[in-house]
């Protein structure tokens, strides 16, 4: 085993964190604050090429590796977990295409997003379908050459500033989740509208928005792989998207430690900082430990991700784990800064709140134990 990053994977952490330090943080309370998307960082992302990591090279993205990808994660949400979402969510939407789309569709949807500060959503959670995928009700009628959409997607990330979406809808209501299919689809077509952005307690920088469809007509050349293979990329496409999530969960784990470990070593009471009495040091040992655990996971789940390798039970151990955590030292960090940790002026205020967010997005974590649960059991049959 060899546990060390690359020279280019630790100057791609470098220069991450140095976006996050200097074009992230110092606006991540305002835009929290106003519960506003960030347009501008995200045009200073976008030309470092943050929205396409993604991409292959042969379609103009960066073509980043899955450990790649997991090294900025954790690095922009150590910077805001609301502006990582945003970007995180862009390759969220393009993996399927990159997985399963076909070479011609590869040219004509991803390159465009490489050209100029574009965003991508993906669309497959609905009001009554959230991870019972087999409720969803959004449904795809083939039509000569085309198929209708209808139908509607809600807790949709960037729906509101993408170009471009991957939604998933039934072509076959008699088969459940095995009658599910997934669509390239341009989000100017006549019939979608996008309902307003989300006044959310975490996150609030990143713009999540319902999408509705009626009667959106999407050319059947738009179909990934073929009608029912729709629950197949969406597994597939999660078992990507989980270390990524993970990896937001220790960024926001890391910026909440450091903030305590910081002013429990500043802050003194009965003659000494409080980090000198054991229950406040024996609390940030936890927090490290945790850290660390949490980190080697999400790095087991990448590199057996690059390896081709299953890894539908290890990116779900590593989110479960990695966001619990996020959750946990961001309490932590807030009782240790006591009374000031409640209040707003100080940033670990926002990090408990962002941390319950990466607990319930891509699947949340009760769904990811019931996924391990399926795979050690052996129930998992594609």
């Amino acid at each position: 085993m060899d546990f060390k990053l690359s020279e280019e994977q630790l100057e791609l952490k470098e220069l991450t964190h140095q976006f996050a330090a200097n074009e992230i943080r110092p606006v991540a309370a305002e835009y929290d604050e106003k519960n506003e998307f960030p347009v501008k960082v995200m045009e200073k992302a976008a030309k470092i090429g943050f929205l396409t990591s993604g991409i292959p090279l042969e379609y103009g993205g960066i073509g980043f590796s899955t450990m790649d990808n997991v090294i900025v994660c954790e690095e922009l949400a150590w910077g805001c977990a609301g502006m990582y979402t945003s970007i995180m969510a862009n390759t969220l939407a393009t993996t399927p295409i990159v997985l399963f789309g076909t070479d011609e569709q590869k040219k004509e949807f991803l390159t465009p997003l490489t050209l100029e500060t574009k965003f991508a959503c993906f669309g497959l959670t609905e009001r009554e379908a959230g991870s019972d995928n087999a409720a969803m009700k959004t449904t795809a009628v083939k039509d000569g050459d085309f198929y209708i959409l209808n139908g509607s997607k809600t807790f949709i990330t960037n729906a509101g500033v993408s170009s471009l979406g991957v939604i998933f809808a039934s072509t076959d209501k008699t088969r459940g989740a095995r009658g599910l299919s997934a669509f390239i689809i341009p989000m100017d077509l006549p019939g979608i509208s996008v309902g307003k952005h989300e006044n959310k307690m975490g996150h609030r920088a990143s713009n999540t928005a319902e999408i509705y469809l009626d009667e959106v007509k999407v050319p059947a050349k738009n179909l990934l792989r073929r009608e029912g293979f729709g629950f197949i990329i969406a597994l597939k496409t999660l078992d990507y998207a989980r270390p990524a999530v993970g990896a937001g969960g220790l960024g926001v784990a890391r910026a909440a430690y450091e903030e305590a470990l910081k002013y429990s070593q500043e802050r003194v009471q009965f003659g000494k900082p409080i980090a000198h009495f054991q229950h406040n040091a024996f609390k940030l040992a936890d927090m490290a430990t945790d850290i660390d655990a949490a980190r080697l996971l999400v790095y087991r789940s990448a590199w057996m991700l690059d390896n081709n390798l299953k890894a539908s039970k290890e990116s779900a151990m590593a989110k479960i784990v990695a966001t619990d955590v996020a959750m946990r030292v961001s309490i932590d960090a807030v009782q240790l800064f006591g009374g000031y940790g409640y209040m707003k002026e100080y940033p670990v205020e926002k990090m408990m709140r962002d941390a319950k967010l990466l607990q319930i997005y891509e699947g949340t974590n009760e769904i990811q134990r019931h996924v391990i649960s399926l795979e050690i059991l052996g129930s998992i049959k594609l």
